[in-house]
């Protein structure tokens, strides 16, 4: 289908593409957004069906999203092989089998390799939905198909979020992935719809890339996971070895890291000797491509620093259930996701350059508001607020930073952007998850290791028996009920209380005022996107290398 559009007295005819095949990737991102959600709020559920402990569903989280991050480079090399509308049947087949496998898991074992699997699926599936986006749609129609899908990911978590939080608490934390088997069906069917997208020619794996991306990727996630419970530097009682005395986080995340400059290394050595690199690295070389990858681990970062620690608040600091902090998320999922669809409306009026550094100091202003306004009493309107000015700053930053990388890509190469976007995405949540939970922790720690010094009403045998000096995250009744047990009194218990209230709350708002002064510095590397006006998206200046692709 075409229409012709009339512009300054002139002709200017734009091919507009069925939105049918975008129907198809939507849904695709739809699946894995709601499964990671539903995980999300399925916790207590999964706890009490497996008679298990939080931190296994923990598990499930980390193994898919290991799964997902270390292996997407190589789903994005299939996708050339054996092409991408064939790819994205395989996905959501195997997405659908995990599904099946997760509804009926008799134990935590088989529900956390259910996990792993659905991890392979979305490491094959998203550049896949990358490669079809740009195969079936360019230009305005192209930024409008970007800004669907990151609105897709955030109105399915928020789906995710009402519905299985719903199911979990109501019926069974089954039902909701039972619920994905025929959505995933569905797909598949409508799939039909997707033209077939060629297969790349001489695509060989590389496959010492491969391995060496994988394990940098799984050392950095696991050491930033664990840096509160191994150290940060010196190595913790619960570290299963050290070195030297040092954390083994640490370690891993200084292999990692080695790791991940040995792989581009090797990559920069194929290139020269004429052969494919797992990740063409063309599609980092330009300084708006550097800009936009850094900008987006950065709100990434931040991102899910905010959303672990407005859950933490809410149902720690505030005491309430998971399915109302999840009530209390939506409208911050609705504003990402009504700003990463609309932001593409913006794109004829002001330079990328302009709207991120926008968008960024709109997080900041959100997330330096949220600490102002908590508090140890409920003040939920206030902390709506906040939440959705970070979303609308969030969806338009993930939207407009995509756009940038796809943009001045070479079609051929959107595969490599999808999966560099996926790499980029897991890896930036997961150490900033890490990171603030560490930072938040030893905040804390601080926090009542100075309350509780010198305090004529906690003597130093009642500070070792509830392990105060030692200090997590709990809820005033679970401290209660420790301190029950020991030889407290009630004016210690009441003091004990004060002090476990006031520091929470101080770390919390010591955490999102640094978190602040993070989104300000985000607009730093932000000055290299593109600094010019375009009607159709962030990036249309003509591209030398799509003549050498």
């Amino acid at each position: 289908m075409t229409r012709a559009i009339i512009t300054g007295g002139e002709a200017d005819v734009e091919a507009r593409n069925s939105w049918w095949p975008m129907v198809v990737i939507g849904l695709g991102q739809a699946l894995i957004s709601f499964n990671f959600g539903a995980l999300l709020v399925s916790i207590s559920g999964i706890v009490a069906s497996f008679d298990t402990s939080p931190t296994t569903v923990g598990t499930a989280i980390v193994i898919y999203s290991l799964a997902a991050a270390a292996f997407i480079m190589l789903g994005a090399r299939f996708g050339q092989i054996f092409g991408s509308a064939q790819m994205f049947r395989a996905s959501i087949a195997l997405f659908a089998a995990a599904m099946a496998i997760m509804a009926i898991s008799p134990n935590a074992a088989t529900l956390v390799a259910a996990q792993g699997l659905t991890g392979f699926a979305a490491a094959a599936l998203v550049p896949t939905l990358v490669v079809l986006i740009a195969d079936n749609y360019q230009g305005r129609q192209q930024a409008q198909a970007i800004g669907l899908l990151g609105g897709v990911a955030a109105m399915a978590t928020m789906l995710a979020f009402f519905f299985a939080g719903g199911l979990a608490a109501w019926i069974s934390w089954r039902y909701a992935f039972v619920l994905l088997i025929p959505i995933s069906l569905l797909t598949l069917v409508l799939s039909r719809r997707l033209k077939p997208v060629q297969t790349v020619r001489g695509v060989r794996i590389d496959i010492l890339g491969a391995a060496l991306s994988a394990a940098a990727i799984i050392l950095i996630s696991l050491g930033c996971d664990n840096l509160g419970k191994w150290g940060l530097l010196n190595a913790k009682p619960a570290a299963p070895f050290e070195l030297f005395g040092l954390s083994p986080a640490l370690i891993m995340i200084v292999i990692g890291i080695v790791l991940g400059q040995s792989f581009m290394a090797w990559s920069h050595r194929r290139v020269t000797t004429h052969k494919m690199p797992l990740l063409a690295l063309t599609v980092i070389e330009s300084p708006q491509e550097k800009s936009a990858l850094f900008s987006m681990l950065g709100i990434t970062a931040l991102g899910s620093a905010v959303s672990f620690l407005t859950p933490l608040y809410i149902e720690i600091v505030q005491g309430r259930s998971s399915l109302l902090t999840a009530l209390a998320l939506m409208p911050h999922q609705a504003a990402i996701s009504a700003s990463a669809i609309f932001i593409v409306r913006l794109y004829d009026r002001l330079t990328p350059r302009q709207i991120a550094r926008s968008a960024f100091v709109l997080v900041a202003i959100g997330v330096a508001m949220l600490a102002i306004v908590i508090r140890n009493e409920w003040s939920n309107v206030l902390v709506i607020i906040c939440l959705i000015l970070i979303g609308l700053g969030t969806g338009a930053l993930a939207t407009l930073l995509f756009n940038v990388q796809v943009t001045a890509a070479p079609k051929a190469l959107a595969g490599d952007v999808g999966a560099l976007r996926g790499v980029a995405g897991n890896l930036a949540a997961g150490v900033g998850t890490a990171l603030v939970a560490a930072l938040t922790v030893s905040i804390l720690s601080a926090n009542i290791q100075r309350a509780v010094a010198d305090n004529p009403l906690i003597p130093h045998e009642l500070i070792e028996q509830v392990d105060l000096d030692s200090p997590n995250f709990v809820s005033n009744e679970r401290l209660v009920n420790a301190m029950a047990r020991m030889t407290a009194t009630p004016e210690q218990v009441a003091e004990a209380v004060r002090i476990n209230v006031e520091a929470r709350l101080r770390a919390l708002k010591i955490c999102l005022f640094l978190l602040a002064a993070g989104a300000l510095l985000m607009i730093y590397p932000v000055r290299r996107l593109p600094g010019y006006i375009s009607s159709a998206s962030p990036n249309t200046q003509p591209n030398a290398r799509d003549q050498q692709v």
